[in-house]
């Protein structure tokens, strides 16, 4: 039987995560052992030999073959990850901010369904204000428009040789 393809990091049991750290598990039919997550792949590979060398699998399924012991393993292996207070602190304000985050959007989901009088004169509200922003965008626009052409027909009186009814520091000049 071939040798089974290597994953794009370049080791057995080593996936790169989207964040950009490097995953490490070990599969054996219906059992999944995850590694934990490791900044490089390098790291991870090590992690997975260690884990390899202790559930007894044969030096053909490992990564790196200048290991002959489990100890050697163990020992090139990068330490665990340690959760320190402060992480735990992080985790748990980020799971409070997740459950008000959930909680304020049950309650907005009941309001709509009490208050549908509300939801469409917010609707018709934004509504409006969205074609007012339309409409003084395009006045804007316009202006500019004109106050452009009428710079441009000024430069071009006077590179004709011309004189022009803007003064030296006319801030129309900048139009132009």
């Amino acid at each position: 039987m071939p040798p089974r393809c290597r994953s794009a990091s370049g080791y057995r049991g080593v996936r790169q995560r989207p964040h950009g750290g490097f995953y490490a598990e070990i599969r054996s039919g219906d059992l999944r052992l995850s590694l934990g997550t490791y900044d490089t792949a390098h790291e991870a590979a090590r992690a997975f030999d260690a884990a390899a060398w202790r559930l007894g699998r044969p030096a053909r399924q490992m990564n790196f073959q200048d290991v002959q012991t489990l100890q050697q393993a163990l020992d090139l292996a990068p330490p665990p990850r340690l959760n320190s207070a402060q992480d735990r602190a992080e985790h748990n304000a980020l799971q409070r901010r997740l459950l008000v985050a959930q909680e304020d959007e049950r309650v907005m989901a009941e309001w709509r369904r009490r208050h549908p009088e509300d939801v469409a004169y917010e609707q018709q509200y934004w509504a409006s204000r969205r074609e007012e922003d339309t409409r003084r965008r395009r006045e804007e626009r316009l202006d500019r428009r004109r106050r452009k052409a009428l710079a441009c027909a000024q430069a071009d009186l006077v590179n004709a040789g011309g004189r022009s009814f803007f003064t030296e520091e006319d801030e129309r000049w900048f139009d132009c």
